[in-house]
């Protein structure tokens, strides 16, 4: 994006930019997706086609709303943890009756229907056709192909009434950028997301790292190495953490999780596997509900998003936060599609409502490529969300730097965003007694075991890992300062300025050292639940989001937005421990057809931290695993 360097976060607060305006009209802001050029225009929207948007609106007052969540979070002022009630920041910070009046009028005098206006008077909802949608806000809308989807955007900047240019924060719908967001999953394979078809993986495989060693096949860089686990089960994950002798398991603490869509069978999938796989902690009605956005009305041709992708990803989240807190209710909130940018609305009514204690989300954009009108509406919402005491956990991506995607490095976006927590990934091996043997972070890298060789020798081609680096589009946060190495904050940076560093923290995510969760898949023989190991800092979030579950329960308080305690205290005691560089490396099978081995076989190594990317793990804070990884008692005993 060529704006993003006037939309820099000071101390963590987005700078709104000056709005041009001529002719009584108003651009709003880099409200254009960099993707929409001529050059990747596909074809003009058709102006009958319906289509639903939000036009969010402006904090009524930014600097006491930054200076308030600030408060609250801070371990070192009077104010931390006197959090804030939905109805106190409405009445304080939320548009005004006048504001919200004026663009309802101007959006119905513009021929829309109006529709959801949440309680935190964060958006006005509306529906109109392309045509009315052009005519309102100054543009043509046309169709775009981008990273392999066509998507829908404005050919130029939206504009508004220059009246009203001061009330309008950003709107989301008129454009399709937020359908690059994807769910951080993987179970190693060269695809982002498992088959929808069904997927096992191969034996051997191993109970617990170390179990099995491959003696059969040549020794990988000078070792035989041993089989990749299996999927680590809830037990194994809780010993780990150190969450399993503790008087506390969740009990009295919401977790809510985001997505796209809503698997339909993914309650009666988490209570199987946990009757499976965790006999002692059933996961009982009482403790799930669910709420899924109604379809919007967009009648252009349907999204590429992969419906089946995201229902593993919804499944991998319930099953590994029940996992970890047992004892938490958890709600599951899925957004109508990916596409129109129904997450924001999912997450908004969480907030809204604090509907939850704590919000998972395991999705997100290959960089910060998003219009950063629309990245002022999600920072509004996580704003809010730390006002009121509510942790905002997302995934930090599943793509290394991003460098082979992008051409460069990057963050991605929203684990980017200064008033989230951004959860890494880590390679994580866990001995037979359930304690750890090393947890080292997640890159992999893959060699094929082709003909007695390894192709391409140590150490491999890249395939995965965890999320970072520096945002371009936020300012180092105050929390950062002092804890980050200056040369990481420095990167991608001009002149003098600090960027945001991702992850802020991390937990298991390697998928090769990853999790087994039970899903309704499609096999040969018909539809029925099987298991498998995955993994992706898709992961790593709902772990972080179940252990922070647990600390809340046995502390007896919210931590809410956990940054300044996790880097001001957590970072200078033993509450988290530092992840460094291993160098390890699992033998994997895997079935060429993913379901049995009717198909062949193929053996692959891989290195679990592979060395070769611009964002590295190092003694220390690093741009792989954050400030490292929750250190057991300590860790749950945060103030």
């Amino acid at each position: 994006m060529t704006v993003v360097a006037s939309l820099a976060l000071a101390g963590g607060v987005l700078a709104l930019p000056v709005t041009a305006s001529a002719q009584e009209r108003a651009v709003i802001p880099a409200s254009h997706p960099g993707w929409a050029t001529p050059q990747a225009k596909v074809a003009d929207s058709a102006p009958s086609a319906k289509l639903s948007f939000r036009v969010y609106l402006t904090t009524r007052d930014q600097a006491g709303a930054d200076a308030a969540a600030r408060a609250v979070s801070d371990p070192s002022g009077p104010s931390f943890r006197q959090y804030l009630s939905p109805d106190q920041v409405r009445d304080r910070f939320a548009a005004s009756d006048a504001t919200l009046g004026a663009v309802r009028d101007w959006l119905s005098g513009s021929g829309f229907a109006i529709g959801d206006i949440p309680p935190n008077r964060a958006y006005v909802e509306a529906t109109g056709t392309t045509g009315q949608v052009e005519q309102a806000f100054g543009v043509d809308l046309a169709r775009y192909r981008v990273e392999g989807q066509v998507l829908r955007a404005a050919d130029r900047e939206l504009s508004v009434p220059a009246a009203l240019s001061a009330d309008v924060l950003g709107v989301i719908g008129v454009d399709q950028a937020t359908a690059l967001m994807k769910p951080a999953i993987t179970d190693g394979s060269p695809s982002d997301v498992p088959p929808p078809a069904g997927f096992r993986n191969a034996r051997p495989c191993s109970a617990y790292y170390g179990e099995k060693i491959d003696t059969t096949d040549p020794a990988y860089h000078g070792l035989q190495r041993p089989y990749a686990p299996c999927g680590y089960t809830p037990a194994q994950l809780r010993s780990a953490y150190g969450v399993d002798g503790v008087r506390a398991d969740g009990t009295g603490t919401t977790v809510a999780i985001v997505d796209a869509f809503a698997s339909p069978t993914l309650y009666a999938d988490a209570a199987e596997y946990a009757r499976r796989n965790d006999p002692g902690h059933p996961l009982r009605p009482s403790q799930f509900a669910q709420q899924v956005f109604p379809a919007n009305v967009d009648q252009e041709p349907p999204d590429q998003c992969d419906a089946a992708g995201w229902y593993g990803e919804q499944t991998l989240d319930v099953e590994a936060v029940h996992a970890m807190a047992p004892g938490a209710k958890i709600l599951y909130v899925g957004g109508s599609d990916c596409q129109d940018a129904s997450l924001d609305e999912a997450l908004n009514w969480i907030v809204a409502g604090h509907r939850a204690d704590i919000i998972s989300n395991s999705y997100g954009d290959a960089g910060e490529d998003i219009p950063a009108a629309e990245v002022r509406v999600w920072t509004q919402i996580a704003q809010q969300a730390a006002l009121e005491g509510i942790g905002v956990y997302f995934s930090s991506g599943d793509n290394g730097d991003e460098a082979a995607r992008l051409g460069a490095p990057s963050a991605d976006f929203p684990a980017s965003d200064s008033w989230v927590t951004a959860v890494g990934g880590t390679s994580l091996a866990i001995g037979k007694d359930g304690r750890t043997v090393f947890e080292t972070g997640w890159e992999t890298g893959k060699s094929t075991l082709t003909g007695g060789a390894y192709t391409p020798p140590y150490p491999g081609a890249y395939t995965s890992g965890s999320g970072g680096g520096t945002s371009v589009l936020f300012d180092e946060p105050f929390y950062q300062k002092g804890v980050v190495p200056d040369a990481l904050a420095a990167q991608n940076q001009h002149g003098k300025a600090r960027g945001r560093v991702v992850p802020d923290i991390s937990a298991v995510g390697d998928p090769n050292t990853g999790f087994l969760i039970g899903q309704t898949q499609t096999f040969p023989d018909g539809v029925h639940y099987d298991q498998y190991r995955i993994g992706g800092t898709s992961l790593a979030s709902p772990v972080l989001a179940g252990i922070m579950a647990v600390s809340d329960s046995l502390t007896g308080f919210h931590h809410g937005f956990v940054n300044p305690v996790l880097y001001q205290v957590a970072a200078r005691t033993p509450a988290v421990r530092d992840v460094q560089h291993v160098d390890a490396a699992v033998m994997r099978v895997d079935y060429v057809n993913s379901v049995d081995a009717s198909g062949g076989l193929v053996t692959s190594a891989r290195d679990l931290d592979w060395p070769d990317l611009s964002i590295h793990t190092t003694p220390g804070y690093d741009d792989v695993t954050g400030l490292g990884v929750p250190n057991g008692l300590a860790f749950l005993l945060l103030p």
